[in-house]
């Protein structure tokens, strides 16, 4: 029963860890269908650690009935069972285990967020992303038909920005925002919150800044959210694969109505994103509202040297 016992045990855990099977193959586990070329490998992340989760856990229940079933104490004898102690063997299996499951799970993660922060040298669209009390704006740092205008390199709205991002605007920038307010609806689902419309299948740069206090922003089907720092500049990229209205909101807490801090995200094609940045333009809403609290000298240098 013991050696029978074990070479289940065993076989579990090769089943569980040696398949090669994709994300596809198993549950989400809780998020979201992916709308974006980079979620799916936070999803493969997110199953892979519960699979390794689960087969650590098989492990540990099976030792324990193991010995609650193999080393209970018999009826027909009293004595004490014999004692082992400092079994280095085993000290040293529950020592080093733990070590590889740990080290194994941190390669994972930080070869995924590397990949998953990794900025390409000219995104195909900019949007700054501008989070305050409690709604959020969007600065579309584009070249839109009717936007005449400062250039977003030397615009004075866009100076919390870093250099290492503004190098990377489209040149000749005018753009167009927008700016939300926390009782504003989407017209088309009645969703709360201002829309920040994407393109499908082109790369899209989110610079990350805020006016007073920390927010985050997450778009819950993009499997990923990004602090937005009050003096500090964060930014990250996604590839939208999926069109539709989807769900944001501030991850934060931020204050008092952090819960009315929600936004949508429209994703359309990419000639309809035109359209709308135009439609923008003829409203007048063009150039770029403030961006948020300038980062100091010091912090601007520091983070120039480290890329």
């Amino acid at each position: 029963m013991r050696r029978k016992l074990l070479q289940a045990l065993t076989a579990g855990l090769v089943l569980v860890t040696a398949t090669g099977c994709t994300y596809k193959d198993f549950p989400r586990l809780g998020m979201p269908t992916p709308v974006t070329e980079e979620a799916p490998r936070i999803l493969s992340l997110w199953q892979g650690s519960w699979a390794a989760a689960l087969a650590t856990g098989v492990l540990v229940w099976g030792l324990i009935l193991w010995s609650v079933i193999f080393h209970r104490r018999s009826r027909t004898k009293v004595e004490v069972p014999p004692q082992t102690r400092y079994n280095m063997p085993i000290e040293a299996l529950y020592t080093v285990v733990p070590l590889i499951i740990v080290s194994v799970l941190f390669y994972f993660t930080a070869r995924d967020e590397s990949k998953l922060l990794k900025l390409d040298d000219k995104p195909a669209h900019t949007i700054n992303v501008v989070g305050f009390q409690w709604s959020w704006g969007f600065n579309y740092i584009e070249n839109v038909p009717g936007s005449n205008k400062d250039n977003a390199r030397t615009a004075k709205e866009l100076d919390a920005i870093p250099d290492r991002f503004r190098k990377d605007f489209p040149a000749d920038a005018g753009g167009v925002y927008q700016v939300g307010t926390p009782g504003e609806r989407n017209p088309q689902n009645g969703n709360p919150g201002p829309t920040l419309w994407l393109p499908k299948g082109e790369k899209v740069r989110f610079v990350l800044t805020s006016r007073d206090v920390i927010h985050s922003f997450w778009v819950v089907p993009f499997l990923m959210k990004q602090d937005v720092i009050p003096g500090h500049t964060n930014a990250f990229e996604v590839t939208p694969n999926k069109e539709g209205t989807f769900m944001g909101k501030c991850a934060e807490l931020c204050g008092v109505d952090h819960s009315r801090m929600l936004f949508n995200v429209k994703v359309v094609s990419p000639e309809r994103y035109q359209k709308h940045l135009e439609d923008l333009a003829k409203k007048n809403q063009t150039g770029y509202i403030p961006a948020g609290i300038e980062q100091t000298g010091h912090e601007k240098n520091r983070e120039t040297n480290n890329l």
